[in-house]
């Protein structure tokens, strides 16, 4: 066998072993994002999806946020317009997390066949909060 084409085997068998940790790497922890509507829909179609995680954006339904501060549990329910999801939550949420109304989220975690999202992360978004402190800000 030449030396180039014992080359070109070699090459094609390292690029190869990259491309499939590469596939391996992304699927092991690729995250689909939804909505609560599409993640009920793909749920009613697929049941095992139950088990896949995934991210959830959608804003809290005002009134719905329950806290234990001795258990650090947050429940509250998560909409987007059309369908409201339960989610239940474990640990400390960000400052912007807040009672307030219209507050954005991104949930990341699993959907459990009880029908509540079993959250292991929350991230919050309150845009109005610090558009105002902007505004006064700049009248100074």
């Amino acid at each position: 066998m030449k030396a180039s084409s014992k080359f070109l085997v070699g090459a094609a068998v390292i690029v190869l072993g990259v491309g499939f940790l590469i596939a391996e790497g992304v699927r092991s922890t690729g995250v689909y994002f939804l909505t609560p509507t599409e993640l009920v829909e793909r749920t009613v179609q697929d049941p095992s999806f139950h088990d896949v995680g995934l991210k959830v954006g959608a804003k809290v339904v005002p009134g719905t946020i329950r806290r234990d501060d001795a258990t650090q549990q947050i429940d509250f329910e998560v909409s987007d317009g059309v369908t409201a999801v339960p989610v239940t939550y474990r640990g400390l949420v960000p400052d912007t997390f807040t009672d307030a109304n219209d507050i954005e989220v991104i949930v990341e975690g699993k959907l459990g066949r009880d029908g509540v999202f079993h959250a292991t992360e929350v991230l919050a978004k309150c845009g109005s909060r610090y558009e105002s402190e902007i505004a006064n800000a700049t009248k100074a």
